[in-house]
């Protein structure tokens, strides 16, 4: 990825071709991940193993990002590689799949690129060989895939610019998954409540107003829950009863906060992951480029 506008090198990219591909090595996941790095503060990879009826699989994956980050994807990389084989198709389906459970739900500052690319390789070097999603092993390595991808996904959250809280939005109780999403993406993209976070400020208005703007016309707030941690601050769409502003600014203080938020409308249920808006994130895209 890179400045939009700004003409990569392309002939020094070429040049260095030869050299990169001579330098190939099972063991250069770490070198792949520094080098896509552009504001990302450090390197991101993971890797995990899952044992299957077939027998062993290994998941290896590193991605990039830290702005300009928000559904579909947006400024990021992220290749994840696997030595299961799967059915083309089958895997071009899961591959859709899990970049909505993890890349698609995660949001820096609601900005958007023209760069960014999500891919899974499947090598088929292991014994494990998947050709439907009806054979025993498949669930086990979709569960292991979606559980590494959300973890890369994370790792960009983690180190969103100027970012300084790790912020999960879990929305409960929608008639569909797209409206539930609807809410988590409005109250993860709210400057104003991204700077809340920052500030440790409990102002549950601008959360409230947030679900209130997603887009769900219908939508009774009267039948709205909202807690911040383990602290229900709203109750039945209004303050709950018995809220103290001391408990929900406890909460805000701390460098992971979940926001809980139940729509009492069905049972579907979406999350996404964010982080707050700090006076370092205008510092370092006011001068990105200087």
């Amino acid at each position: 990825t890179g400045v939009i506008l700004e003409p990569l090198p392309i002939d020094r990219l070429i040049a260095g071709l030869p050299k990169a591909v001579a330098n190939l090595g099972e063991d250069h996941w770490l070198d792949a991940a520094e080098a896509i790095m552009t504001t990302d503060t450090q390197p991101k990879a993971a890797s995990m193993t899952v044992d299957t009826p077939s027998g062993l699989v290994t998941i290896t994956g590193i991605c990039k990002g830290a702005g300009m980050i928000h559904p579909n994807m947006a400024t990021m990389l992220g290749f994840i590689a696997t030595d299961a084989g799967f059915a083309p198709g089958l895997l071009n389906q899961l591959t859709r799949e899990i970049a909505d459970l993890s890349f698609n739900a995660i949001t820096i500052d609601g900005d958007t690129s023209t760069n960014d690319s999500f891919i899974i390789m499947a090598t088929g070097q292991s014994s494990v060989q998947i050709q439907s999603a009806a054979e025993p092993s498949y669930a086990l390595v979709r569960a292991a895939l979606i559980d590494l991808a959300r973890k890369l996904a994370q790792m960009i959250v983690r180190d969103g610019e100027g970012a300084t809280k790790f912020i999960t939005i879990d929305v409960q109780g929608g008639k569909t998954e797209e409206e539930c999403r609807l809410v988590a993406e409005a109250v993860a993209h709210s400057p104003l409540v991204k700077t809340a976070f920052f500030a440790s400020d409990p102002n549950l208005g601008r959360i409230l107003a947030a679900i209130g703007y997603a887009g769900i016309t219908d939508l009774d707030v009267n039948q709205v829950q909202m807690w911040l941690g383990d602290v229900w601050v709203a109750k039945n769409g209004g303050r709950h009863p018995d809220y103290q502003e001391a408990d929900g600014q406890r909460v805000m203080q701390a460098e992971e906060i979940t926001v809980k938020i139940d729509l009492g409308r069905g049972s579907a249920q979406q999350t996404m992951w964010t982080c707050d808006l700090s006076h370092d994130y205008v510092s370092i895209n006011a001068d990105y480029r200087s």
